[in-house]
């Protein structure tokens, strides 16, 4: 298990604040999750998709109050998902703005919000203020021995949700239609995605580099760390197989 030096990393998160006496109901019908059902103060993995169901942003809703939401996603992906969200909105009577705060995480016991993509124990806050905190490449090996994809390496707009894991906590199959439903449900009732990301052990690689299973290309690399590594790979790959990364022996892990 990987360790963190410091006890408060900064985290790279944009911020998208959706208010007004429609905003639970219009966020229902926009994200891939249901939200409407969170009390103040709850929070719920969610996506913004394009009708075609490629991801627009992972984002994580909290319900601040009754009527107010607060959606964290990616510092680069906070403009998209207000400018998304704005040309939907039609009549809504809600309010859409990104909001101008830093976030960060705790290790360990503190205040904030659970957070569970590094394998740890974490909270994740947020605060208008700058906050003394460690740079977030800090969490990049708690992360890759996580499995959680990120934006950017694991995560664009040519991923399908299944691919990456995220129709099992971002998505709901049983609330009410939103954009790009119909293509996560069926693929979820009649079929499966042909490659999956997975951990992989190995003692160096680089985003990028091939995965082979004998000569066979059968995955790429997306994220590495020395002995840890996370990429795609081929469905029909068993997890027992012996693959090699630029000529060095890796396994699924």
């Amino acid at each position: 298990m990987a360790t963190v030096a410091s006890a408060v990393v900064r985290l790279d998160r944009g911020y998208v604040r959706v208010g007004g006496p429609d905003s639970g109901d219009f966020l229902e019908r926009m994200l891939s999750n249901e939200v409407a059902s969170l009390a103040p103060g709850e929070l719920r993995k969610a996506l913004l998709l394009t009708p075609k169901s490629r991801i627009v942003a992972p984002l994580r809703a909290v319900r601040e109050e009754a009527e107010a939401f607060l959606l964290i996603t990616e510092a680069e992906l906070a403009e998209p998902v207000a400018s998304n969200l704005l040309r939907a909105r039609f009549a809504a009577r809600c309010e859409i703005e990104v909001a101008p705060l830093h976030g960060y995480l705790r290790l360990g016991p503190g205040e904030g919000i659970p957070n569970d993509d590094y394998g740890v124990e974490a909270y994740e806050s947020w605060s208008e203020e700058q906050l003394d905190a460690a740079p977030p490449d800090e969490l990049e090996t708690l992360r890759i021995e996580a499995g959680t994809p990120a934006w950017g390496k694991e995560l664009d707009e040519s991923v399908l949700p299944a691919e990456a894991g995220l129709d099992e906590t971002h998505v709901s199959f049983t609330k009410g239609c939103y954009p790009g439903q119909e293509p996560i449900a069926r693929l979820h009732y009649r079929g499966h995605p042909n490659r999956r990301l997975r951990r992989l052990e190995v003692e160096s690689a680089s985003p990028g580099d091939e995965i082979r299973l004998v000569e066979k290309v059968v995955g790429r690399v997306t994220s590495a760390v020395p002995g840890r590594a996370l990429g795609y790979v081929r469905r029909e790959v068993p997890d027992e197989a012996r693959l090699t990364i630029a000529g060095q022996e890796a396994r699924l892990h």
